[in-house]
Order: structure tokens, then sequence, then C-alpha cells
């Protein structure tokens, strides 16, 4: 059996990976783990569920709880509970209400599933990547943040929108941070096999601006709709997927690093990553260029700053 937990599933993203997940048929049980006054949202959400799925004849178990118990045996645990990003808001200005609850989330995963591979999606994602390592006391290669995945799809979408290709064609990645210092690979992005800086001879491409769109994406969706849903929910869906069913594909995701890129250590940052049913099972080496190095580290500075800050703050 494969059994997928996750933490603030009453929550736009969290119903909406379990739903997700629940339709690939994939997962024989999602534990829906809410708040006590949550609760019956949790239990109505997986009546809504369940009529859904009949009509695919999916029989995915869905476990709307409050009772850490009911999490033993999870392959994943999702961490996804967290106060949002207003309009206005960044990702870092969450960091120490949000660190209390992964904090707190993280111990009661290492009590009650000690097994199992932590997936952290709560902003900022690379900073509560770290909290929970350390809350929880897992190997690193256990603890996953959703880091720059959906960065990485979105700058993927946006090139193959732009030129008018199909996506496959597309392959590019970005790194670093999960906010304003993401770092777009742009020196060994290919489209359709040819290097970018070739592609843009013959094609008429504003890469400046798109990288701007890209940037300000989340920013964006937020303030027309009041908060992004579907992109983060498939791309937190589609990690579990590659690691429950074990493909090893290589995903940007946060790991935290001990000097595997760059040299850098004592941090969370969005990198290359084969990952599988035992969590990362290898760091991808990366290529950049001095320009993206050097952004890189900037990255890894800022959230650096920001880690230590929440740790002096709530004693962590």
């Amino acid at each position: 059996m494969v059994k997928v937990s996750i933490f603030g599933s009453t929550g736009t993203i969290g119903k909406n990976v379990a739903f997700t997940l629940a339709r690939e048929d994939t997962v024989d049980e999602i534990v829906m783990v809410a708040r006590p006054q949550s609760l019956d949202k949790a239990k109505g959400e997986t009546y809504d569920m369940y009529d859904a799925l009949s009509s695919r004849n999916i029989d995915c178990k869905l476990t709307p709880t409050c009772d850490f118990n009911d999490i033993k045996g999870s392959d994943v645990v999702l961490i996804t509970a967290g106060i949002h990003r207003s309009p206005g808001m960044s990702r870092l200005d969450l960091a120490v209400p949000n660190a209390k609850i992964v904090d707190y989330y993280s111990r009661q995963i290492a009590e009650y599933a000690p097994d199992s591979i932590i997936l952290v999606a709560t902003n900022p994602v690379d900073v509560m990547t770290t909290v929970a390592l350390k809350a929880s006391g897992f190997n690193k290669m256990k603890v996953i943040g959703v880091g720059n995945h959906l960065d990485s799809l979105r700058l993927k979408n946006y090139f193959s929108r732009m030129v008018n290709i199909n996506g496959s064609e597309v392959h590019t990645r970005v790194v670093g941070e999960h906010g304003e210092n993401m770092v777009p690979l742009l020196s060994s992005t290919t489209i359709g096999g040819i290097p970018l800086k070739y592609f843009v001879e013959y094609v008429d491409m504003d890469v400046i601006s798109l990288l701007q769109q890209l940037r300000n994406a989340g920013k964006t969706i937020i303030s027309k709709k009041g908060a992004t849903e579907y992109g983060p929910a498939f791309a937190i869906s589609n990690i579990i997927s590659t690691i429950i069913t074990d493909t090893h594909k290589v995903l940007t995701v946060s790991c935290y690093l001990d000097g595997e890129v760059e040299g850098v250590e004592g941090v969370s940052l969005g990198v290359p990553a084969v990952t599988s049913k035992n969590g990362i099972a290898v760091i991808v080496p990366i290529h950049m260029s001095d320009y993206e190095k050097k952004s890189f580290i900037k990255a890894a500075e800022t959230i650096r700053e920001t880690t230590k800050h929440v740790n002096e703050t709530l004693n962590i």
C-alpha cells in the first residue's frame, strides 16, 4: 500500500494536491490531517472527492483526521500548512509564523511516521525545508522542499508559448531561492535541442520581459484571484508521484546543501536532484555561467540570513 499524509489538507493547496493525487490512482490512501476545528471541512472535502472519483472507478481511500496516529506508515508526508501570502507580501515575510507551524508538525512526523519522506510546501519553502530537517532529525536526503520545481515548469511554459512550440521541446531549469533570488539557468536552456543563445538569433524573443514575468508570477496570480492554486498543486503532486513510483526523475527541489553545489553549505536551496522512493538519491552537479553562479551564491546568503533569524527568534 502507498500512503500519503497531508498537513494543511483543507487549505487551497492541500485539498487540490489530495484530489490530484487521488485522480492519478497511484496512491492507496491519502490522510487529510486537519485541526479539530477544521475536521468537518476535511470530511466535506472527502465526500465531494469521493463523488468525483466514483465516475472513474477510483478506489483511493481518503481519511479525514486530527489524530496523528493516522499518519503512521506514510510513505510521504506533505506539509503545506501555514499562513499564506496576501497581496503585497513576500514569501520571506511569512518566515517566523510559518516556522512555528512547520517545526511542530515535523516533530509529530518524526514521532508517528519516522520512516516517511517529508515534503515541504509551506513558504518560504527553502527556509522551511531547513526548519523541517532540524525539527525532525531526519537524514537530509529524506526532507525535500518543493523548491523551484514550479518555477521551472513556469519558465518552460513561457518559452513554449512565446515561440509556439510544444513544451516537450523546451529544456530549462530554475535554481536557487523560490522567490526574488531565483536563478533561471539560461546558459543551459535548449529549445528543440538548440542552445537558447543561438535560438534567439532567429526568433523574436524578449527574454528579459519573460524573466520578469517569471519572478512576478506568484504575485500576479495572487493579486488577481487571491491565491495560487492549480500550478502549485500539480507541481507538488508531480514530486510526490515521482517519489512513490521510484522513477528517478531529475526535479529542481529544495535540498539542504553541504557543499555539493558551488561550495554552498548549511542552507536549503533549489537544485536539480534525482528523486526516488528513498528521497533524494543524488544532488546533480550544475554547470553555471559566472553571472548565474554569483546569483546562486546571493540566493544562498539571503536564505541563510532568514534561516538564522528564524532559528534565533524561535530558538530552534
